[in-house]
């Protein structure tokens, strides 16, 4: 039931402007009467704390008497033969010494393990239903070490009336137990519970639930995150419990649930635990309100616990708790959170933003508001579609709101994730109950599908056709006696493979007739050679060729890991030394990414950017190969290594060269493009300390004339997100220059964008650098290697430079050419001073900025020279979901 938690990272949300706070609070105001009235049933009476079940159906099966668990029994085989309808059943048991079940099955379950139903055929298990609605389902599955049945191999499907909850179910090992729990509206007075074994195969069954749930257990009705609104016809929806966690407490056991359920702890699935800390309070000081959350939508033991922020005392503003689940992101979800604000002296005093996958979901949440009281338990839940979900993921997040009053602080209590049944109407693949395949896409069967395509491609072949032969009847009769008509049906253009001169970055081609213009290879992931070599995108080396120049890639070759991947200095057989770049094949955003960064690199050449020499796609490999870049990343020559410090000059003539290379981006081909991911390790230095902007897997074609923004999911790293770009989705160039402001910030400050090291109001640079700033003693926080070295009025225009790239707005923002301007009078006023213009404080030991009149005329930045080649904008892959890098 429960899933591992996946991966471990810190997310730290940019600050919330104040128009989109307003907007977001607008929405949930909006939608919240309406969900508070559907969670509370309109009920002015007292929450109810106990539930009796109309049908209460508990079946131990395999078992010759009836079991008692929690003090409720499980009827015996013998007891519950008149609800199955089977061709061939076998009843097996084994002692308790021979079963190793995973030590997350409770000792008061395991019972229900130690005996099965194992069925050759088709078996049906038949409930009468007296009272419709909500109904929870649950499903013991283990396979039991059996002389003469292995139920380790046995592959087989489970549906009711109307879903698929299981399509080629398998439990493989024999130490494993699985737990299902689902929640079903029953709308008949029959309900069919079916096993299916695969042919040759058989199913089994330890034990079934089949109980009544209350009718206020789930509302029809929840908060939409992707867009913010309303979503509506939860009832039409099968649901599978995946996770259901006591936050901030121990696991509760189904003797402490009014509905027997099972509530986890929360270690293991905080994504930063020393970020937070568990409070608690006595369960008898939880209140319930009169409508809304009541003992039977979580029990006062989950809302008497709570995780908060660590050492929340703080004046930063972008720290949120995160949490982290792996979900299957073909599916939506249902996503229950419980509040109960037991940290709180006084009412009105904390305000907190609820997340999820990084979209807003409340923003400024008050409990004491909604509830009228402190302590008082609250929930609310929320859909996350398929487009919100990502690289299997599912992100909760809780952190302070940006309002100027109350305590800073977050908080939450318990925590559900239900999975919601398909198009198919399954919770397992996309076979209906039918066993028929439903394809997502528009409803289109694959027979339309195929037939649709199959159209189109004769409409194509056929005008291509006609289109040749009027060419060719065009000439000369004399002309058409030497040629036949079939030798036009040749491609138009057949090229010679072109690649680029590993050492001069000039062009170059294979005779037609080589060896490399006739590699054929094909990778078994289905991409291998996807671009053919006569489109020019670089040159296609051989896996051998690769393996060679880096000696197996050997680890010692190793100079560099990201996101894509590892990166190899790699030697050819002439001398020439090669970035060797090579992804995880089996990573779907690593295809987007390898795709993406072949396509632009190859039609962009400037002296700023890094050069891409070719790839390789054999054998399920994703390999990108580059101008070797000597001095590596800017990162290293700042902090982290012992390499020599940058001087102010070298530092302002790197920023200058990269600012450049993002400016040609922006500006230098028919469309312009964004780099989204600007960061001072995409940053590279060649022998010369000459900077080049690299790494363009996320990068994205810039608006047209007609557009002021591209839509799409967040993505980038964290420290350097653009605020307004993480709020509305929307990318321009502006994400870029913003993020180059915190490199502007990281250079003169040297260290991390984000350190979570640091004490909180010092995690985020870009806001702790700007509250110096604001007081006046930016130069207090500066690198003291080059502080004495800095001419003021340089260090002025660099400061207002990196303070506009950080406007909350984006229209408030420089575009690059404007930055690099800036970068560039900085540069000149640096050079023309001849010793440093600031004095000392010895009694405050701060170096406190001159304000002077420049008099120097600042340059006009001419980039002409830098720019090599320009070329159509390439075709960029669709890149889904924010997931930090």
């Amino acid at each position: 039931m429960i899933g591992e938690k996946n991966g471990a990272g810190q997310c730290h949300r940019q600050c919330i402007s104040c128009l989109s706070f307003l907007f977001l609070a607008f929405m949930h105001l909006l939608f919240l009467p309406k969900l508070t009235a559907a969670k509370g049933g309109g009920s002015s009476s007292p929450s109810p704390s106990s539930y009796t079940p109309g049908e209460n159906y508990l079946i131990d099966c395999g078992s010759p008497q009836a079991t008692k668990i929690d003090g409720r029994t499980f009827k015996s085989d013998k007891q519950s033969a008149s609800l199955l309808s089977t061709e061939e059943d076998i009843q097996i048991s084994v002692p308790v010494s021979d079963i190793n079940i995973a030590s997350s099955i409770s000792s008061s379950s395991l019972p229900l393990y130690l005996t099965a139903r194992v069925f050759n055929g088709e078996s049906t298990y038949s409930f009468f239903i007296s009272h419709t609605g909500r109904h929870w389902l649950r499903l013991y599955f283990y396979p039991l070490p059996h002389p003469s049945y292995n139920l380790t191999s046995a592959v087989f499907i489970v549906t009711t009336d109307e879903f698929v909850l299981l399509h080629d179910f398998n439990v493989p090992n024999q130490n494993t137990s699985v737990f299902k729990e689902y929640i079903i509206n029953i709308t008949s007075d029959k309900f069919s519970l079916r096993f299916s074994p695969k042919k040759n195969s058989l199913a089994f069954i330890n034990a079934v639930e089949l109980v009544s749930a209350p009718d206020t257990l789930i509302s029809d009705s929840a908060t939409a995150v992707s867009p913010l609104g309303e979503f509506r016809g939860l009832s039409s929806y099968a649901l599978e419990v995946c996770y259901r966690l006591n936050v901030g407490g121990a696991t509760i056991t189904p003797t402490n649930d009014t509905l027997g359920r099972v509530w986890f702890s929360d270690e293991g699935f905080l994504e930063l635990p020393e970020s937070a800390k568990s409070v608690s309070v006595a369960p008898s000081v939880v209140k319930y309100p009169e409508s809304g959350a009541s003992p039977l939508i979580a029990p006062n033991f989950v809302y008497a616990t709570a995780k908060e922020m660590g050492d929340a005392a703080t004046v930063d503003q972008s720290f949120n708790l995160t949490w982290e689940m792996k979900v299957d992101s073909t599916f939506s979800y249902l996503i229950r959170m419980h509040f109960c604000d037991i940290v709180s002296k006084s009412m009105n005093d904390l305000y907190f933003n609820v997340y999820v996958n990084e979209l807003m979901g409340i923003p400024s949440l008050d409990l004491s508001r909604l509830t009228s009281a402190l302590s008082t338990a609250y929930y609310n839940d929320f859909v996350a579609n398929t487009s919100s979900i990502s690289n299997g993921t599912l992100r909760i997040q809780v952190g302070p709101s940006n309002t100027e009053s109350g305590t800073i602080n977050a908080i939450l209590n318990g925590l559900e994730v239900m999975k919601m049944s398909n198009e198919a109407g399954s919770l397992d693949g996309l076979f209906n109950v039918e066993g028929t395949y439903v394809d997502p896409s528009k409803g289109l069967s694959p027979m339309k599908i195929v037939s649709i395509v199959g159209l189109v491609i004769g409409v194509l072949a056929l005008a291509f056709v006609v289109m040749v032969f009027c060419r060719w009847r065009k000439k000369p009769p004399d002309w058409r006696k030497s040629r036949s008509f079939s030798s036009w049906l040749l491609p138009l253009h057949v090229g010679q493979s072109t690649f680029m001169n590993c050492k001069s970055g000039s062009r170059a081609a294979y005779p037609a007739g080589s060896n490399k213009s006739k590699s054929k290879s094909r990778s078994k992931s289905g991409y291998s050679n996807f671009y053919p070599p006569a489109l020019g995108l670089g040159r296609v080396f051989s896996f051998a060729e690769l393996q060679e120049a880096t000696k197996s890639f050997d680890e010692n070759a190793v100079i560099g890991v990201g996101g894509f991947g590892k990166v190899y200095l790699g030697e050819q057989v002439d001398g020439t030394k090669l970035a060797i770049k090579r992804g995880n094949a089996s990573s779907e955003q690593g295809i987007n990414e390898f795709q993406t960064e072949i396509q632009m690199l190859s039609k962009l050449r400037h002296r700023h950017l890094v050069s891409i020499i070719g790839y390789c796609d054999e054998q399920s490999e994703m390999i990108l190969v580059y101008e070797y870049m000597a001095n590596g990343p800017l990162r290293d020559h700042l902090y982290g290594s012992d390499l020599p410090p940058l001087s102010w000059k070298q530092r302002l003539e790197i920023c200058i060269g990269a600012a450049r290379g993002l400016h040609y981006l922006h500006t230098g081909a028919a469309q312009g493009i964004i780099h989204r991911d600007v960061k001072t390790t995409n940053i590279l230095l060649d022998e010369n300390l000459v900077a080049k902007v690299s790494d363009f897997g996320l990068s994205k074609a810039a608006p047209t004339l007609e557009q002021t923004h591209v839509s799409t999911a967040v993505k980038g790293s964290f420290g350097y997100l653009d605020p307004e770009y993480f709020r509305s989705q929307k990318l321009t160039e502006k994400s870029d220059v913003y993020s180059f402001g915190v490199v502007l910030l990281e250079v003169l400050c040297v260290r991390p964008a984000i350190s979570t090291a640091l004490p909180r109001e010092q995690v985020n640079l870009a806001e702790w650098a700007m509250q110096w700033h604001r007081k006046g003693l930016i130069a207090k926080i500066i690198d003291p290697l080059i502080a004495e070295s800095i001419n003021t009025a340089s260090l002025k225009k660099y400061i207002e430079a990196a303070e506009k790239c950080l406007e909350d707005y984006g229209v408030d923002r420089p575009s690059m050419g404007d930055v690099l301007w800036n970068l560039e009078y900085a540069l000149q006023l640096q050079e023309s001073s001849s010793r440093p213009s600031h004095t000392v404080d010895e009694n405050i030991s701060k170096v406190i900025i001159v304000e002077e009149e420049d008099t120097s005329t600042p340059p006009v930045p001419d980039d002409a020279g830098d720019i090599e080649l320009t070329a159509e904008p390439p075709v960029f892959s669709q890149i889904s979901n924010f997931q930090g890098r």
